[in-house]
């Protein structure tokens, strides 16, 4: 209720309800209350606070010291916490008849004119009980909301560290999340803060594990309370993990700041670098043995592309080593090194990684799409199967391949049987590429060709047309894909026959079409190519 509305009440005589006040007690230490929580709680009417069966409430216990002892105290206990229920609707069910029958003793409250405080630990609006009597009463009931301090920054200030710096994210993630959400999300982010421990604790520990984050981790349980303890997550038994304990990936600025060391800045990739130098300022192999390599596929485009696995392996490794272009596409993070080189040397950047990595780097190569499609990953374990690279770990993430980011802008022309071919001849004779062209064609194959052209490669894209109409109806369709996810993107089909190689160069893939793929002009006008899953079956004499 608006307070228009109240004078309106007033105005004509009405009776006046209570004015509904969802608290923040803080995260635990009574003194952390707000000036304006400490007032509102000693001058209302009623205090409600939520409770487990056992009767006993933490925000009654933090607020205890502001209470007057006059006022009516609604204790709102919840009929199921984690345990099951025979409620018809389940668990949701009981609590959602929990929370309506709460939500109008509290209304009988307000509409008698007295005041009610509703007391939620932290803040209100944070993951507390307190929001589901706001959804319910606050259309109803002129409200306020006093905000609180929150366990997550109790916890930060425990902790003496920062939660995030700069361009840093901080990802905040209930541990009830199943175990495979809770992995991806952490290796996604920069910093997190994992609440709702207690009986999640294991499946967040080995979540941070399996994420590569659990060195970094700290606990931190009942900050501000009596009891309160920190310390590396990594060492904390799991039995007896309260529920009010929260993991907490701190800022990694901070941490390389702490150390004093921020990373130095090595010496850029180029075709003259020796492989086997020690760039300079690389730190000497010690007793801590090798560091790893870890090829990243990024997608076609930009962030939206990214897995969040491949999110996690960025912002945790130490050095960056790409092609000049793709590097440009991952966040610029303090004390992170980048090797920035020219898209020709894939050998020689392979070799420099490995050597950083041997050196107890944490090296991310940078790939567009799949790193193991026409990309980095095939280069890095060539040379890490070669001296004095054997030892060093390798990894490799997949990415979103550019052939299947075209075919879903255009449809599903890659629904049946394909083949993905390069028509770069650089690394291959023409003539390989032709026959597997020809072996494609005869098999019914959709195409999908990468790299068709580019300024010293004029001619490869008229000789695949030439050769793919000697088995094709030349209405076949193709799908000009450039740039997809990027800004320049542009994807248009046009006929077989029709295809023009100037209007492909080396950022577009060209998806061809076979003898059962579609092209159909939907409402709207909207085209799509599709190609069936279902492939005619061959008649007698055929």
């Amino acid at each position: 209720m608006t307070e228009r509305q109240e004078s309106v009440q007033a105005e004509h005589g009405t009776a006046r309800t209570g004015r509904l006040y969802g608290v923040g007690v803080g995260p635990g230490d009574p003194s952390l209350l707000t000036v304006r929580a400490a007032e509102l709680i000693g001058k209302a009417d009623v205090v409600a606070y939520h409770c487990a069966r056992h009767g006993r409430s933490h925000a009654r216990a933090i607020a205890e010291r502001y209470l007057t002892g006059g006022q009516v105290e609604e204790r709102l206990m919840y009929p199921v916490t984690v345990e099951t229920t025979d409620h018809p609707g389940g668990y949701r069910g009981a609590l959602d008849d929990f929370y309506q029958e709460a939500a109008e003793r509290l209304a009988a409250h307000l509409d008698a004119g007295r005041d009610v405080v509703v007391l939620a630990e932290g803040d209100p609006l944070f993951y507390g009980s307190y929001q589901h009597m706001h959804k319910r009463l606050a259309h109803r009931y002129p409200t306020e909301v006093v905000p609180g301090v929150t366990s997550i920054s109790a916890a930060a200030a425990r902790l003496g560290t920062p939660l995030v710096e700069a361009e840093e994210v901080l990802t905040i993630i209930p541990g009830t999340l199943p175990e495979e959400e809770l992995t991806a999300r952490l290796a996604a982010t920069d910093s997190a803060v994992v609440m709702k421990l207690g009986r999640t604790f294991p499946a967040v520990r080995r979540a941070l594990e399996r994420a590569g984050r659990l060195d970094e981790a700290r606990y931190v349980e009942r900050a501000t309370m009596a009891g309160e303890r920190t310390g590396a997550l990594a060492d904390i038994d799991p039995d007896g993990v309260p529920y009010f304990s929260v993991a907490v990936l701190p800022s990694r600025v901070a941490a390389l700041d702490a150390a004093g060391e921020p990373f130095a800045a090595l010496a850029p990739v180029t075709a003259a670098t020796p492989a086997a130098e020690a760039p300079a300022g690389a730190p000497e192999e010690g007793a801590g043995g090798f560091g790893e390599v870890v090829v990243v596929g990024t997608g076609p485009a930009g962030p939206l592309w990214l897995t969040p696995e491949a999110r996690g392996v960025l912002a945790n490794a130490t050095d960056l080593v790409g092609y000049t272009t793709y590097l440009d596409r991952v966040p610029v993070r303090p004390g992170q090194v980048r090797h920035g080189s020219d898209n020709k040397v894939e050998g020689v950047r392979a070799e420099f990684a490995l050597e950083l990595a041997r050196r107890g780097r944490r090296v991310a190569v940078v790939s567009s799409g799949d790193p193991g499609v026409f990309a980095m990953a095939t280069a890095v374990l060539e040379a890490a199967c070669e001296d004095p690279y054997r030892d060093v770990p390798v990894r490799v993430l997949p990415g979103m391949t550019a052939a299947h980011a075209a075919a879903s802008r255009a449809g599903a022309p890659l629904g049946h049987d394909y083949a993905v071919i390069s028509l770069s001849d650089r690394l291959k004779p023409w003539e390989v590429i032709a026959r597997r062209l020809r072996a494609a064609a005869e098999a019914d194959l959709v195409l999908a060709l990468y790299n068709p052209g580019s300024k010293s490669r004029t001619t490869q894209v008229g000789s695949a047309r030439d050769l793919l109409l000697e088995y094709r109806d030349p209405a076949t369709p193709v799908v000009l894909a450039r740039d997809v996810g990027g800004p320049t993107e542009r994807v248009r089909t046009v006929e077989l026959g029709a295809l023009d190689p100037a209007d492909v160069d080396m950022r577009t893939l060209l998806l061809v079409g076979s003898t059962q793929t579609r092209w159909v002009r939907r409402g709207g006008g909207q085209q799509v190519v599709w190609t069936p899953r279902r492939y005619p079956e061959e008649q007698p004499g055929d």
